[in-house]
């Protein structure tokens, strides 16, 4: 999602004293070629990444996947329907930014569960079907990710309670998007039970969507009443 040059990772200090020796011989513009591709490469080796995976047959959405970086910039692809005649949304993925304090939760509770390494899954065979549930966690140093129904693990049952919520959001950004383009009068509903959802505190980051919000807020030919519930959920995501 996110073409990455090819890394160069010296072992030793015998194969950087090489490195520097070759680099002294090239020509200051390759030179300087060579040095901007070894910082882009560092920069991607340093780069880490979680992602959650949904699948549940009969839900809407059956299918989504969320991915955060670790600073903060997020994509988002799901099968979910976007009105009541079921039309799917536009299949490519949504580029999103979470909240500090969101990018801080997820990393953090990442690193008490281990990066996923080892069992997750409580495998307890009376608990109900909730969907197949994927975590992953890639950097320089890591690539694990564990699949499960129910988890035991507090640690992961937050981050599972949190990419839940955010996909909920989500959802609710690709309908408004929608209906903003196809059906304006529809829009109070959906921004009203967003609303209620945040009171309720079911609803996921904001911030994420404040974009989409911002268009609805800003555009003249939507009723007032819809346009300040998205101001006001503006607000609470200090937007």
């Amino acid at each position: 999602m996110y073409f990455a040059p090819i890394a160069w990772k010296p072992q030793t200090r015998a194969s950087g004293i090489i490195l520097a020796m070759f680099l002294r011989k090239l020509a200051p513009p390759l030179l300087l070629i060579a040095l901007t591709l070894c910082l882009a490469a560092f920069g991607q080796q340093t780069t880490a990444s979680i992602s959650f995976t949904l699948d549940f047959p009969g839900a809407d959405p059956s299918h989504y996947e969320i991915v955060i970086a670790s600073d903060g910039q997020g994509s988002y692809s799901s099968n979910g329907k976007v009105d009541d005649r079921g039309d799917p949304a536009d299949a490519a993925s949504l580029e999103f930014a979470v909240s500090e304090n969101i990018r801080k939760q997820v990393f953090d509770l990442a690193k008490k569960a281990r990066y996923f390494a080892g069992k997750v899954d409580s495998g307890q065979k009376n608990i109900a079907n909730t969907g197949a549930k994927t975590l992953a966690y890639r950097d320089a140093g890591h690539n694990s990710q564990a699949t499960y129904n129910y988890s035991m693990s507090q640690p992961i049952t937050q981050l599972t309670s949190i990419f839940q919520n955010l996909s909920t959001t989500m959802e609710f950004g690709r309908r408004l998007v929608y209906l903003h383009k196809y059906q304006k009068l529809a829009l109070d509903d959906q921004l009203k039970r967003m609303e209620e959802m945040q009171r309720e505190n079911s609803l996921g980051d904001v911030a994420a969507i404040a974009p989409v919000l911002k268009d609805i807020a800003n555009d003249s030919s939507i009723m007032n009443v819809s346009r300040a519930r998205a101001l006001r959920l503006l607000a609470t995501a200090g937007k």
